[in-house]
C-alpha cells in the first residue's frame, strides 16, 4: 500500500535507510520529523504487511535548488519542481515495483498541482536508473548549490526532467 509517509513511520523509514545505505547517508529521525512538518513535504510510504518496505521523501521546490544532506525541506514562494531528495526500498522487496509504485503517483501529482520540473541528487551509482525514469544531468550554475552537491560525495549527480 502507498500512503502518505506520517511521523509514525519514521522507526520504519530508518531501518529501510540503514538496509539501503552507507553510514554516510543515513539521515536522523529529527532531519525527517522536521522534513515531515514542512508545509512544501509531499512523501510517501510503501507498507506491507504492517511494516514500512520503502519510502519516497520528496517536497515542492525550485529548479536548481539543491537540499543539503541532512537539510530540512525549505518551502518557497511559487514552487515549479517536485524534489525527490531519498527514495529506498528494502533489499528483500527488489523488484516487486515498490519504487515505481512510489514514484508515479508524486509525479502525476506534481503534474496536476502544476510543477514544471522533477529533480534529484543521484548518489551511489544511482545516475542510470534515475536516466531511465527521464532525468538528465542539469548544470548547476549557483556556487552554493554547487556546494551542496559536493556535500553528497564525488559521484553525486543533480539531475531533472
Amino acid at each position: 500500500m502507498i500512503r502518505t509517509l506520517e511521523p509514525r513511520d519514521l522507526p520504519g523509514l530508518l531501518a529501510v535507510q540503514r538496509a539501503c545505505y552507507g553510514e554516510g547517508f543515513v539521515e536522523s529521525a529529527e532531519v525527517f520529523a522536521r522534513r515531515l512538518a514542512s508545509p512544501a513535504n509531499c512523501s510517501l510510504a510503501a507498507e506491507q504487511g504492517g511494516r514500512i518496505v520503502g519510502y519516497l521523501a520528496a517536497y515542492r521546490s525550485l529548479l536548481g535548488k539543491v537540499t543539503p544532506l541532512h537539510g530540512d525541506f525549505e518551502a518557497v514562494d511559487a514552487p515549479d519542481t517536485l524534489y525527490v531528495h531519498d527514495m529506498a526500498v528494502l533489499p528483500a522487496c527488489a523488484g516487486q515495483g515498490i519504487a515505481r509504485a512510489l514514484l508515479a503517483p508524486l509525479l502525476h501529482g506534481a503534474r496536476s498541482e502544476g510543477l514544471r520540473h522533477s529533480a534529484l541528487v543521484a548518489v551511489q551509482g544511482a545516475q542510470g536508473y534515475w536516466a531511465r525514469h527521464g532525468y538528465a544531468p542539469w548544470a548547476l550554475h549557483d556556487t552554493a548549490q554547487r556546494q551542496r552537491l559536493v556535500g553528497y560525495g564525488s559521484d553525486a549527480v543533480y539531475m531533472a526532467m
